[in-house]
């Protein structure tokens, strides 16, 4: 049997419940670490991109593309714009309470979107079997109704926080420990020095 991942959800999928403890509607969905290239506010050329959790399993998102994004001059590099989607659909994890790995991302690019430009991203968990979560987004330029741009589908893996803490580096979780204000939002039910 030859194993094809997708980003579509097979016919047993559901679309999962919203944990209790997820951000409300209409809240910022936080950044889970400051120095994170796609939502950390410290990162000096990153997205800073920023999501609302919206109702049921959505997020409504936003960046602006800087000259620090650029690939073709004026002009966003795709990888960057494949890199937000891939922070917009992995935001949505926040809604399950969640840690999860992406698995797959698949991008479509629609039309360029140019340095100065404020693209907005629509995104929503569209099935989960088991660990699976499957998601879909759609961006669009200057406003949440503007022309679409850019669409993309992704499967995420739900892992334990563990994964996260046995694959970085020693050192850096050391400084994490000693400096515990790097990391955006700390979840309660996560303890840091394990």
């Amino acid at each position: 049997m030859t194993r094809v991942p997708t980003t579509i959800p097979p016919d047993e999928a559901v679309i999962p419940e919203r944990h209790p403890l997820a951000p409300a509607p209409g809240t910022l969905i936080p950044s889970h670490y400051s120095h994170c290239f796609g939502c950390g506010e410290l990162h000096p050329t990153g997205l800073h991109f920023t999501a609302i959790a919206g109702e049921g399993q959505s997020l409504i998102g936003k960046f602006v593309v800087t000259e620090n994004h650029q690939g073709a001059p004026g002009l966003a590099h795709g990888g960057l714009l494949s890199l937000a989607f891939d922070e917009a659909l992995g935001k949505l994890m926040w809604l399950l309470r969640a840690p999860a790995v992406t698995a797959r991302l698949e991008t479509d690019f629609i039309a360029p979107v140019p340095i100065g430009t404020q693209l907005h991203i629509n995104a929503q968990i569209t099935g989960q079997a088991g660990r699976k979560v499957y998601s879909a987004a759609v961006g669009r330029i200057g406003s949440p109704e503007g022309p679409i741009a850019v669409t993309a589908s992704a499967l995420f893996i739900i892992v334990p926080m563990s994964h996260f803490l046995e694959n970085a580096p020693k050192e850096y979780l050391e400084h994490i420990k000693k400096n515990p204000e790097i990391l955006s939002y700390l979840d309660p039910e996560f303890e840091i020095n394990p």
